[in-house]
């Protein structure tokens, strides 16, 4: 597809999306103003029923847990397909060199940037541990702490530079931790119905309200949408910076055939 019919078909998508988008954005109740009957009914019923705070999480785990389950499993395809493409270029194989532009100058880490991502790497990922376990006292949740925690990643990669980073994050640990947290997540949904309870049906004891460890299966619900989320969108870091090294030059020449 050349781009002048790329650009044609974004300025016809735009003129057919942008008057929808305008009619919905105008339509959206103004800020401050009463909170609509469906979170009104939430609020109400949602703390007694199932003893959390946080009902964002009682939403995503429990009242509509079946809508999480499937964007759950949207990501995991994302993130499945895009590495498919990356690895079916470039092959399994890494290295720890780095691609550099002819002419290029290449600029060591200052001292300063590498003790700061040391200090708030770390930092970053207990953060992330923090919104993680409380998704359902205060605002947060597994979604949110696994970004935050993948985004530690990063920290440590600019405190330690590429070798030391890949050195301690392998692949096929983030590929079980991506689909383990998705299994879980489907089991949650599975497992109660060996009991005679209906898919997704909250079955365990739910806890004391506002307490740490209330919200019963929602918390296990939550642990493996933790464990996607970091999995996956640590693989998709680790995957883009493989893109930049330099491929490894076979040392006779048949090696590379064999």
């Amino acid at each position: 597809m050349s781009p002048r019919i790329r650009v044609a078909l974004l300025a016809l998508s735009a003129l057919i999306l942008l008057p929808c988008a305008a009619q919905v954005i105008a339509g959206l109740p103004a800020f401050g103003s009463t909170i609509a009957q469906y979170g009104a009914r939430i609020n109400a019923i949602t703390p007694e029923a199932r003893h959390v705070a946080n009902m964002v999480s009682a939403i995503n785990f429990d009242l509509r847990g079946l809508d999480t389950l499937g964007e759950e499993f949207m990501l995991l395809a994302a993130i499945t397909g895009t590495v498919v493409l990356l690895r079916g270029r470039r092959g399994e194989g890494m290295t720890g060199r780095a691609m550099h532009r002819p002419g290029r100058a290449v600029i060591p880490r200052s001292e300063a940037t590498v003790l700061a991502c040391r200090i708030a790497g770390p930092l970053t990922a207990v953060f992330g541990l923090y919104v993680v376990v409380h998704a359902t006292v205060t605002p947060g949740g597994g979604f949110q702490g696994g970004v935050i925690l993948a985004s530690g990643t990063l920290l440590i990669y600019l405190g330690e530079g590429y070798t030391g980073w890949r050195d301690a994050i392998r692949s096929h640990w983030l590929d079980v931790l991506e689909g383990g947290g998705a299994l879980l997540f489907a089991l949650c949904g599975l497992v109660p119905m060996l009991t005679g309870a209906a898919f997704m049906q909250n079955v365990l004891p739910l806890g004391t309200f506002r307490d740490l460890f209330s919200g019963g299966l929602m918390l296990v619900e939550n642990l493996g949408v933790a464990m996607a989320v970091t999995g996956g969108f640590t693989q998709l870091f680790l995957e883009f910076m493989e893109e930049t090294r330099e491929a490894e030059e076979p040392d006779e020449p048949g090696e590379e055939s064999a």
